[in-house]
């Protein structure tokens, strides 16, 4: 009967051992939740599409949740409110809420593009263009506030042109109607996103004849950024984000267009394999994937320069004040 008890109690021992041993490894597996709102769904973003379906995100054990909030306003809005951990959105919208007083300000912690995503559209096939050509013509531009709207302006009076007297300028369209309002007639040329740009050249509506990345520099157009709130109480998850960046950022720089393509085609349903690795090479080949997720002071005042001279700048923001670059410089170590 002892002997029995003896074997019994063994037994138990093991398994309540074993099953010890189970639950520590299942903590060790937990996954962190990250919700990301992304202002809207580009191939502009590719590293950022790479970074999850390339598993980089799981291997630092986070989930991540995308949603697009289609607008800077309505992206801004989703992470103030609590609706997002992370969004994806131009720099600017941060300066904007640093100059209402916020109390819990929007940090930039890691960026994705480093150049001006759109292209100078024009309906009809121009040979050899100058930006001189613009003058008198109707320019149907992007909405007033915005990154591309003042990185568009600060190119054209880069290139001599005064977009208030010498074009006719439309900013009134909201940014989901303008290339269907080029499309139908309006404007001269156009500003617009890839895969549209190309899209349109395809389809012999319109012809690419410039690229505002190019015009424009360097400057912090799409950085992932969240409340200093969220970051304090969440260090590790924000960093291990940061790191599964930076490899995708790697992957991006290392692999060609083509094969980028077929990573983040699933999130590009109706658009070609063949136009989304067309629409990767140009995006390459202009330097507009940051190669890694530093924001440097450079490129934080190049932003204000190009906000100041579109008059959009509320106020002068030091870039310590909304910019943290330990976390990606960690990360790229």
């Amino acid at each position: 009967m002892k002997k029995w008890l003896r074997s019994g109690f063994a037994v138990l021992l093991i398994s309540m051992l074993t099953i010890g041993l189970a639950a520590c490894g299942e903590k060790e597996d937990v996954v962190q939740k990250v919700r990301v709102a992304e202002v809207t769904r580009s191939i502009f973003y590719a590293p950022e599409y790479v970074a999850i379906e390339k598993g980089f995100f799981k291997e630092e054990g986070l989930d991540i949740e995308l949603t697009t909030t289609w607008g800077g306003d309505k992206t801004m809005t989703t992470l103030l409110s609590g609706g997002a951990d992370i969004a994806l959105v131009g720099s600017e919208t941060s300066i904007y809420v640093h100059a209402q007083g916020s109390n819990d300000p929007v940090i930039n912690f890691a960026q994705l593009t480093q150049t001006d995503g759109t292209f100078l559209v024009s309906r009809e096939k121009v040979e050899n263009f100058e930006w001189d050509q613009l003058k008198g013509t109707t320019f149907l531009g992007q909405r007033k506030g915005g990154m591309p709207q003042m990185v568009g302006e600060f190119v054209l009076k880069q290139n001599g042109i005064d977009p208030q007297s010498d074009l006719n300028l439309i900013q009134n369209i909201d940014f989901a109607n303008i290339a269907s309002a080029f499309a139908s007639g309006t404007g001269d040329y156009v500003q617009l996103f890839e895969p549209t740009a190309s899209i349109f050249e395809q389809e012999g509506k319109g012809h690419i004849v410039a690229s505002f990345g190019t015009e424009s520099g360097h400057v912090p157009y799409t950085t992932f950024m969240s409340k200093d709130s969220y970051m304090k109480e969440n260090k590790e998850t924000v960093e291990k984000f940061t790191k599964a960046l930076y490899k995708a950022q790697a992957w991006v720089e290392e692999n060609s267009a083509a094969d980028i393509a077929k990573v983040i085609e699933p999130y590009f349903e109706d658009t070609e394999l063949s136009l989304i690795e067309t629409v990767v090479d140009r995006y390459k080949s202009q330097g507009s994937f940051a190669t890694d997720p530093i924001l440097d002071e450079e490129e934080w005042n190049n932003l204000q320069n190009i906000m100041d001279e579109a008059g959009e700048l509320p106020q002068s923001v030091d870039h310590e004040t909304l910019v943290n670059t330990s976390i990606a410089e960690k990360a790229a170590k």
